[in-house]
């Protein structure tokens, strides 16, 4: 497996491989549909964020990550996806300690993202804390836990 920046002619496929993970937690036709513009991936996405894809030569785009740039040194990511049949297997690992690092490289002392309630347990394997609840950009009224990674120390170590 590689990891590469994600490229244009990728947009698409990076979106629906979101949607049937997404969909994976078990969520209707209905719900997967209210949240496809906020889990499309295009041509502004892939301006603003740092994007970047896990692949294998014998079956392509296994998963993604994206990272906003910090503010006021916190980095968003938004998202982070492993395909159905790849998950638990170690592939959103890889891509979380990408991500730190990239986070890191742009001078990030914080990761902050709102998870989907079914992949809090990840999250929380990857060493973030809940911290809050944020509204759903996609269902009114639903709020998703909000959680952090403290990347450097109060003392400027590395954590």
């Amino acid at each position: 497996m590689r990891i590469r920046q994600a490229r244009l002619d990728d947009a698409d496929s990076l979106t629906e491989l979101a949607m049937r993970s997404k969909a994976s937690h078990g969520y209707d036709h209905s719900f997967m549909e209210a949240c496809r513009e906020e889990l499309r991936i295009d041509e502004e996405a892939l301006a603003h964020r740092d994007l970047w894809v896990a692949e294998t030569d014998e079956d392509g785009i296994v998963g993604f990550f994206g990272l906003w740039p910090p503010e006021n040194a916190i980095a968003e990511v938004d998202p982070l996806f492993v395909e159905p049949s790849f998950q638990g297997r170690g592939i959103g690992r890889t891509l979380w300690g990408h991500l730190e690092q990239r986070a890191r490289q742009a001078e990030a002392i914080t990761i902050r993202l709102d998870a989907d309630p079914h992949a809090v347990r990840f999250y929380e394997r990857m060493g973030c804390v809940i911290t809050g609840e944020a509204p759903s950009g996609s269902i009114a009224g639903r709020l998703l836990p909000q959680m952090e990674k403290v990347l450097v120390s109060p003392q400027g170590e590395p954590n």
